[in-house]
């Protein structure tokens, strides 16, 4: 008998080959990547399950943010981009810049980071998908990308199925999860709460569509038991749809959700391509969470080269009297009218318009009286009569004033006086609307003078079927915000997407209001631990035009027939200044009720914004905030403070000061009497001398606070 010794060897070589290559790719799907923050003590793990499902985690000085989460996509009539991936290629790098923005809460940025870049195959399909992680010493930053391939050109996304696996159940500081709407109070429970909340909290909106009992919006704010502070949100959001978040409030795990279009599409890409960041920031300080650029820095450098044209902007202007009710956005009283159909020469004026040329002469005298930029004046355009809720796909024209609103004479006199005139887009939700004037309503705004825009989205997205925050309006918003660049306009967006950063890649997006602002005081009334908590949520992504300033907190001393009320002492109205940040910031309040109170309007005129340096004194959100800031360019400081309905002592330091100078601090605080609601127009203002060694104890009434102008002595 003979024995072929060549066959078992050679059999044996090919099942070591293949036992090398199984295990080669065992280990390839198994294995874990491990990045850590620069300063070490933010911890991010990669790694694939078994089944080649993606994940993450993320710890903070040992402690658990985010437990093992998945990542993905569902893809629509395609296999899912969700498991059978092996790690193909995964590598780390180090980035460390230090920028300047272009007006903003400090004079420079540092943008230092360490990032994992894992390349991952689908076998099965042979496609690629590439995860980027960015570790700060603030939080963390990821993102898909999806390279040019031939497997995957153009895609619909069904879903996205990124987890945030939480470690309890946390406070959480939330706003119900809408398609439409951000103006809802924030509700303050447990996560295990929000289900038996949600009815409540979803209070009626000119649009809204909520989409599930356990949906929450972000930013997101928590508060873990054993003392972190997490935040989470998205960065840099460009040709995709907004991110909502589903609760399971079993097991305290959240999933992405995307806003659907009109096909019910939750994303329509093309690679190459990339989605936004998803951002999680998280410290054991609350008051780092507010001082935290990481959201900033997600987003790409401005893409304005010559920003010399955009500059921050106080204001006043013909608004809060429409808001109360004291006078109209309309001309007429007539209904059921077309533009093209109505002579409004020959219509009978309804004696309550407010953009009047004598009533905006007012105000611009008042403005340039008093050291104002600008006035914004609304309702100065045709068509206010009969726009809301009517689904009208053209409505404004947008270049056609009302017969009692010369352009021409009112630029005029505005420039005259060292003032310029705001202009202000009502688009009624018809964004095609707004796109077929667009060319020719910026050169209407060049011609005459105009340098900003306050754009408007009030009402349903015409075309209906389409919402305030899918990817198709997104796109919208986008696209308006390079038109104005081109025009050299700055645009202030209200009723849009909430910001996610992009103001640092287009700057001429000096404002937003995307969240419930003042106007809301003269509808029933924001809670009075609103301004606590706005600055943890809404003001991650970018300023807010929140419309401070309001003395005259009795709505119906403008119109008997609204009994609302402001809820909030008028030493926190000037707090706002500082607490609320943007470069954009009005003086909401009518000319003759600041002619009352000139000795408080002086910090009005007197505050800053723009700013070199920004401390947080004191901060718990939903509770209190002190903030103390630095004017561009100059050695004054101004100091703003904000509390809930509880009355409370605030104790600060002034050692931001520079040391060995004295300086002259002006302090308006509540008076002993004061209260939101039973006494909020009792203020008292004092002076005294104050050094870097200075503490402060300073008293604030329920729904009050305090400011503080701190000017070096002898300056000017």
């Amino acid at each position: 008998m003979k024995y072929n010794l060549r066959r078992p060897a050679a059999f044996s070589l090919r099942t070591l080959a293949t036992t090398l290559v199984l295990l080669s790719l065992l280990w390839t799907t198994a294995r874990a990547e491990e990045i850590k923050s620069p300063n070490q003590q933010l911890v991010l793990t990669f790694a694939l399950q078994s089944d080649g499902v993606p994940t993450y985690a993320l710890t903070y000085k040992g402690r658990p943010v985010i437990k093992t989460s998945k990542l993905g996509l569902e893809l629509k009539n395609a296999p899912a981009l969700t498991s059978g991936f092996a790690v193909a290629d995964a590598k780390q790098t180090t980035f460390d810049e230090t920028w300047q923005p272009v007006w903003g809460e400090t004079k420079s940025i540092r943008n230092h980071y360490n990032e994992l870049t894992v390349n991952l195959q689908q076998a099965a399909t042979s496609r690629t998908v590439v995860l980027h992680f960015r570790v700060f010493d603030d939080g963390l930053g990821f993102r898909y990308e999806f390279p040019l391939q031939p497997k995957l050109d153009y895609f619909v996304v069904k879903e996205e199925k990124s987890q945030f696996a939480l470690a309890g159940d946390h406070k959480a500081f939330w706003l119900p999860g809408d398609y439409d709407t951000q103006e809802y109070s924030t509700v303050t429970s447990n996560l295990s709460e929000v289900r038996g909340k949600m009815k409540a909290a979803t209070t009626p909106n000119a649009s809204q569509t909520p989409f599930s009992p356990t949906g929450v919006q972000t930013p997101l704010m928590l508060k873990s038991k054993d003392g972190l502070y997490i935040n989470i949100h998205e960065a840099a959001l460009v040709d995709y749809s907004c991110m909502h978040l589903e609760l399971d409030d079993k097991n305290f795990v959240l999933e992405s959700h995307l806003t659907p279009d009109a096909a019910g599409n939750k994303g329509e890409l093309q690679t190459p391509c990339v989605s936004p960041w998803r951002t999680i920031i998280v410290s054991d300080k609350a008051g780092d969470i507010l001082q935290s650029k990481l959201v900033l820095n997600l987003n790409e450098p401005s893409k304005i080269k010559d920003t010399s044209w955009i500059k921050p902007v106080k204001y006043v202007g013909v608004w809060w009297e429409m808001i109360t009710g004291k006078s109209t956005w309309s001309y007429t009283n007539q209904e059921n009218i077309k533009l093209d159909a109505l002579d409004y020469a020959s219509v009978k004026p309804n004696g309550t318009h407010g953009a009047n040329n004598a009533n905006v002469k007012r105000y611009i005298d008042f403005a340039a009286k008093h050291g104002f930029d600008a006035v914004l004046v609304e309702g100065w355009n045709t068509g206010w009569e009969d726009w809301f809720g009517k689904h009208k796909d053209y409505v404004f024209d947008f270049v056609t004033p009302y017969p009692d609103f010369d352009v021409q004479e009112l630029n005029r006199y505005a420039l005259s006086k060292g003032v310029r005139i705001i202009m202000h887009h009502e688009t009624s939700g018809s964004v095609r609307n707004y796109e077929r004037h667009l060319d020719s309503a910026f050169q209407f705004m060049n011609k005459y003078g105009y340098t900003a825009v306050k754009t408007g989205y009030v009402g349903d997205i015409v075309p209906l079927g389409h919402h305030h925050y899918d990817q198709w309006v997104n796109n919208h918003y986008q696209y308006v915000l390079e038109k104005a660049a081109a025009h050299k306009i700055m645009v202030n967006g209200h009723e849009a997407v909430r910001p996610t950063g992009l103001a640092r890649t287009y700057p001429n997006l000096i404002g937003n209001e995307a969240a419930r602002g003042t106007e809301y005081e003269s509808f029933g009334g924001n809670n009075a631990d609103h301004t606590t908590i706005l600055p943890f949520t809404r003001l991650i992504g970018g300023p807010m035009d929140y419309t401070p300033g309001i003395f005259q907190t009795k709505v119906s001393a403008y119109n008997p027939q609204n009994n609302s009320f402001v809820h909030t002492t008028l030493a926190r109205q000037l707090a706002l200044y500082v607490t609320m940040y943007s470069p954009l910031q009005m003086a909401a309040d009518l000319p003759e009720t600041y002619e009352k109170h000139l000795d408080a309007f002086q910090f009005i005129k007197d505050v800053a914004v723009d700013w070199d340096a920004t401390e947080v004194l004191e901060a718990e959100p939903g509770d209190y905030i002190t903030y103390a800031r630095k004017a561009k360019g100059k050695s004054s400081w101004f100091v703003g403070s904000t509390n809930d309905e509880n009355g409370r002592t605030s104790k600060i330091s002034l050692s931001f000061l520079e040391p060995g100078k004295k300086y002259v601090a002006t302090i308006y605080a509540d008076a002993k009497d004061a209260h939101y609601e039973k006494n909020p127009q009792a203020y008292a203002i004092r002076k005294q001398t104050v050094t870097s060694k200075t503490k402060l104890s300073q008293y604030c009434a329920p729904g009050g606070g305090y400011a503080i102008s701190i000017v070096e002595a002898g300056a000017k």
